[in-house]
């Protein structure tokens, strides 16, 4: 039953028990490193010819349920596409192959790749990610659900306002360990993704607050009502609606399952157990789903993945037949030797083994210093060496467990004059300035949208938080009030902005998104002049964003889109030491998923560290741990270096950490050297 909220707590916060099963290891199947026989078809495309045997079983399936495990560099992407280009061939219209993603550019690139395979009826496949999808869906059926179409789409930041708005109202006087914002809304991000309780949630993961579990349950509940109230959703509302709307809506479901006959999802690892319940849904009718993803690359937990949606996809979808690509393109043997050595040590997976048409001399190297510094000289002066060797600088990478073990590297490759670029920074869509400009859009489309309109009141000289409580009630919902309500001392201060907001309001039909973009940013400027000091760099985001308004045609969908797939960074979003094009990368494991280097380093794997000493009491945790290291490992193409120090201080533990990842343990020397530079 769903309460007045509008939320089936049953479903999220009292969530049933859920079963999972041993996984099934079916035989392998063995393929031959060889060329076949192209044979002549009647298809426009030449599949024979174009895959190996085990991609053309996966583009050649057709009915039932398939799960596709695409070990690294494997072409999963070719495969999806080529898929993609068969089904069509076989004469299934495109409207009814729907293609999820888990980023909007990955569907772009591979119906994009379709059309080049085939021809251009590919681009009208329904393709996106899950969230995009869902957000389509919600607003076209929105009236089942009792939500206003013109729902406005929160962001991580917009969500945690809304909690320290709420928390702040209910508990003025809050405890001393209380949970901040951030934390408060994760506890509820994994509960509605694992559909776990909230009170289960606290009590495994976050044992540290079970002396104010009760608050935090509260706040919860406000935390929903708020948003049913104001009419904005945040990222897991939209995977939680369309699930309500599937279950609760017995025809529409049918009706989408019939549309959608052919569902293919990418990197199904990554995919939580919402997003599993939603794809069970939407095949409900025929059981036409091809699921790629790779078990061992699973290492996203921490965001609400859940492993045990590809370990158990054969018990979920019967008859499953399940394909494995070994083959890999991208790395040497000799670099596969070592990764499939280190994936056997993981307790649950689906055996598999990659090989390569590669062969190289090269041994994949572990390097033992001395002391961080040392670790850094060996890596900056081994970079100097394949430079020489005519490495480009761009394709040389320094992979790390976390942002803050780099940090002696950078200092020393700085005193060397080494380019190198940081991933991290503010993100475009998280900078202030954007969100302002942003707001005021919102607050254009959804009057209701209180956090929008605060945030834009607040900018406004002369507007503090009490006058902000005294408006908000008399401009809720609408944008044109009468003026003999609003505080006297304020109105030159609110009127110009409301007039300016509801005229472009009244315009969104007849004006393209790009022209309101223009207007808001035009009045907004001086603002960013008062606001800001830096405010000239500022303006180089306001004119990107202008560019990316002017790709769309309809303003609610440029909103939406700039909530569910933000541009990657701002003009500070990435750091680099050096203006020059061609720059080394320093990046995280996780950032890295999915990219490839020539020559890859792996710094700090010293155990207590990678592993981290934080998961040596789970088996799972320890697994994950595991398949990172994988990831890492199979990011190189021709050169890969694993370095460690034998005397790092782990200040939390209070001791030194000196032997090397246990994952590197008992690995033979052709297939891992070990480098000792520590007397160098």
């Amino acid at each position: 039953m769903i309460n007045p909220a509008g939320v089936n707590y049953n479903k999220i916060g009292m969530a049933e028990e859920i079963i999972t099963t041993q996984n099934s290891k079916p035989a392998r199947k063995k393929y031959v490193l060889k060329k076949r026989d192209t044979v002549k078809t009647d298809y426009k495309v030449n599949y024979e010819a174009d895959l190996n045997q085990a991609q053309l079983d996966a583009v050649t399936s057709k009915e039932g349920a398939y799960l596709v495990i695409a070990g690294a560099g494997s072409g999963k992407t070719k495969t999806l596409t080529y898929r993609v280009a068969r089904l069509i061939e076989d004469g299934i219209k495109p409207e009814n192959i729907l293609l999820l993603t888990f980023t909007k550019k990955a569907a772009a690139e591979m119906l994009s790749r379709a059309t080049l395979v085939l021809d251009d009826r590919c681009e009208k496949v329904a393709g996106g990610t899950f969230h995009s999808f869902a957000n389509i869906i919600l607003r076209k059926y929105s009236k089942l659900l009792k939500l206003k179409n013109n729902f406005t789409i929160l962001d991580k930041t917009d969500c945690e306002d809304i909690i320290n708005h709420i928390t702040g109202q209910m508990f003025p006087k809050k405890e001393k360990r209380f949970p901040k914002k951030s934390t408060i809304l994760e506890i509820y991000s994994k509960s509605v993704n694992k559909e776990t309780p909230t009170k289960q949630i606290i009590e495994e993961e976050f044992p540290q607050f079970a002396h104010c579990e009760d608050k935090i349950i509260e706040i919860h509940k406000a935390y929903v009502g708020y948003k049913r109230e104001n009419s904005v959703l945040d990222y897991d509302d939209l995977l939680l609606y369309i699930k309500l709307l599937l279950e609760n809506n017995e025809n529409l479901r049918k009706n989408l399952s019939n549309q959608y006959q052919y569902i293919m999802v990418d990197e199904y690892q990554d995919t939580n157990t919402l997003q599993a319940d939603v794809i069970k849904l939407l095949a409900s009718e025929h059981n036409n789903i091809m699921a790629v993803g790779d078990d061992a690359q699973s290492i996203y937990s921490f965001r609400g993945a859940n492993f045990r949606n590809i370990l158990d996809f054969p018990k979920l979808f019967e008859n499953t037949k399940i394909i494995k690509l070994e083959q890999n393109y991208r790395s040497t043997q000799n670099i596969l030797k070592l990764t499939n050595t280190i994936i056997s040590k993981a307790k649950e997976k689906y055996a598999k083994t990659l090989f390569s048409e590669i062969q190289s001399p090269i041994v994949p190297a572990l390097i033992c210093a001395k002391n961080t510094q040392m670790e850094a000289d060996f890596i900056c002066q081994r970079i100097l060496e394949l430079l020489d060797e005519d490495v480009n600088l761009s394709d040389i990478c320094v992979l790390t467990r976390n942002a803050r073990m780099s940090y002696s590297l950078e200092i020393e490759l700085s005193k060397r004059a080494i380019p190198f670029q940081k991933f991290g920074g503010p993100k475009f869509m998280e900078t202030a300035h954007i969100k302002d400009v942003v707001a005021h859009l919102r607050v254009i489309i959804n009057p209701d949208d209180i956090i929008s309109l605060t945030r834009i009141l607040l900018l406004l000289k002369g507007v503090g938080a009490s006058t902000v409580n005294s408006v908000i009630p008399i401009i809720k919902g609408q944008l044109n009030p009468d003026i003999k309500l609003l505080p006297m001392k304020k109105v030159d201060s609110i009127m110009p902005m409301l007039k300016t907001l509801d005229k472009l309001s009244h315009q969104i039909a007849a004006k393209k998104p790009s022209e309101i973009v223009d207007e808001i940013i035009a009045y907004y400027r001086p603002i960013l002049k008062d606001k800001y000091d830096d405010f000239a760099k500022r303006e180089k985001d306001l004119d990107h964003l202008q560019y990316l308004a002017g790709q769309y045609s309809n303003l609610e969908d440029f909103i939406s889109d700039m909530a569910l797939e933000p541009p990657d960074s701002s003009v500070e979003g990435m750091y680099k030491n050096n203006s020059d094009d061609e720059a080394l990368t320093i990046s995280t494991i996780h950032s890295a998923k999915g990219l490839e280097w020539d020559s890859v380093f792996i710094i700090g794997a010293v155990d207590g560290r990678f592993p981290s000493a934080y998961s040596f009491n789970s088996e799972e945790e320890m697994d994950e741990e595991l398949r990172l290291m994988y990831v890492a490992t199979t990011r190189a193409k021709n050169n890969l270096y694993i370095t460690y120090p034998v005397d790092m201080y782990d200040y939390s533990m209070n001791m030194v950490l000196s032997k090397p990842s246990r994952f590197l343990n008992g690995i033979p020397d052709d297939v891992l050297e070990l480098w000792d530079i520590t007397e160098g």
